[in-house]
């Protein structure tokens, strides 16, 4: 059987792990140091903003398009799969639209998106406060809705996804950490081979390595030339609970403006995020309390209602973010046959997540064939 070691188990290697574990004959271990979701992705927010994003062509938009596309179907399949409810908002995403901004790129972009066969409305002011009278701001002259963009609980997903992989036979080891990675030079060619994982629970034999670590992908392949350079950016996010939903309680899409999401969670709270906070000249990032009490600020100032809630809960997480290359990074490791990267997702490990997974599921099995 082909041997398959992934280290990372956030969402990028979790869902990896679920996607070779749909293909017969391959031998899959998934470890971790933590426990699953324990990184960048527990602080994540969960917006998937597929269809509603402005990337068009190239990669950037076949990653979206493969991840909704691989979305409508996985999170049933999960369900059947464990026995238990995945929670996911279907209710769409709705882009505030501000008295500065063109209203012409989106009604190309709708445009496009109908030739794609997706959905995009274009809402004037008063179609917006008819349908949520929450929205409360001069600025705000209308709004564009998703319909088919989702929102999702990242946590829970991924704890789904390692235990629909484990379901299927992958070996799921958490609280080890990798010590060494043992390479070997292969006749007659120019690249090296990833053959054994040296952990603090002992040695794993693998023919293929995928390191899907996050900021964790920097350490790991220190001792290999080239190594990946990952660096920090943090996020910090709130949770405010009302007494009562914002406007309709039948209609709660998450609402994003002025790179702030008002995220619903529950019947009457509401995730509020994320701050972008980048590292400081010493390469250290240090949370900001003025930088999250300014999100709240923003999200209060076109949605007066949060005001009157409480804040419940903050956390924080910092995103990896690829230093001298586009996020995310996909590809094998230059000069090491079989050493896979899926890292660096930055702000869009969630959203990409199956896109990632079904791109590394490829590399191996073209190859394997």
């Amino acid at each position: 059987m082909t041997k398959i070691v992934i280290i990372g188990a956030g969402i990028i290697g979790a869902a990896i792990a679920y996607e070779l574990s749909l293909i017969e004959g391959l031998n899959i271990t998934l470890i971790d140091e933590k426990k699953p979701a324990s990184g960048s992705t527990g602080a994540a927010l969960g917006v998937l903003m597929g269809i509603i994003s402005h990337k068009t062509r190239g990669r950037g938009w076949k990653l979206r398009q493969n991840s909704w596309q691989r979305y409508e179907t996985l999170i049933s399949e999960l369900e059947s799969l464990i026995g238990e409810s995945i929670p996911v908002n279907r209710q769409g995403i709705l882009s505030l639209r501000f008295v500065d901004e063109s209203l012409e790129s989106w009604e190309s972009l709708a445009k496009i998106r109908a030739n794609q066969g997706y959905s995009l409305e274009i809402w004037d002011a008063a179609k917006l406060h008819q349908v949520c009278p929450q929205i409360q701001s001069d600025r705000v002259v209308g709004a564009i809705y998703s319909p088919q963009d989702r929102q999702i609980n990242p946590t829970v997903l991924t704890q789904a996804l390692v235990k629909g992989a484990s379901l299927r036979g992958v070996n799921c080891n958490f609280g080890v950490t990798v010590q060494k990675i043992l390479t070997t030079d292969i006749e007659g060619a120019n690249n090296r081979q990833c053959y054994q994982v040296q952990t603090t629970e002992g040695t794993l034999d693998t023919d293929w390595l995928v390191i899907a670590a996050g900021l964790g992908s920097t350490g790991l392949t220190a001792s290999l030339t080239p190594s990946v350079d990952i660096r920090p950016v943090l996020g910090q996010a709130l949770q405010i609970s009302l007494n009562q939903p914002l406007g309709n309680p039948e209609f709660q899409p998450v609402i994003t403006g002025d790179d702030v999401h008002i995220v619903p969670v529950g019947k009457t709270d509401y995730w509020v995020g994320a701050t972008v906070e980048f590292p400081n000249t010493m390469g250290e990032v240090i949370p900001g309390a003025e930088l999250l009490e300014k999100v709240r600020q923003q999200a209060i100032s076109f949605c007066p209602s949060l005001g009157q809630g409480e804040v419940v809960y903050t956390w924080l997480g910092k995103r990896p973010r690829p230093e001298g290359e586009p996020a995310p990074i996909i590809k094998e490791l230059p000069n090491y046959s079989h050493i896979l990267l899926a890292t660096g997702h930055y702000r869009n490990g969630v959203l990409l997540a199956p896109a990632t997974a079904l791109a590394i599921r490829d590399k191996i099995m073209n190859y394997e064939l």
